[in-house]
């Protein structure tokens, strides 16, 4: 099976357009990728249907403009691999 990196990546290229060589862990996915908001969505999206979770983008997006927590906390490759594995992992906890 595919790590969450690599299934993630294959995701951002396919949705955006970006080569995957181009994306690393370190990657910021707005800022490196050039992934603007909607596209997230959609990206997010598939996200939600490969791995059988459901991110929640719009709580992400409220902690960061009430400076609760930082962009890179989700929005660097890594980062949002982390937090995929995460959600998985509660998933299944609470099954």
């Amino acid at each position: 099976m595919a790590s969450t990196f690599e299934t993630v990546a294959g995701i951002i290229s396919s949705s955006s357009d970006v080569p995957l060589e181009r994306i690393t862990p370190e990657s910021h996915v707005k800022e490196d990728l050039g992934v603007d908001s909607l596209a997230f969505l959609d990206i997010a999206f598939e996200i939600d249907q490969a791995f059988g979770i459901k991110l929640p983008v719009e709580d992400w997006i409220a902690k960061i403009n009430e400076g609760k927590e930082k962009g890179d906390d989700y929005f660097i490759v890594g980062n949002l691999c982390t937090q995929i594995e995460n959600l998985r992992a509660a998933t299944v906890a609470a099954e």
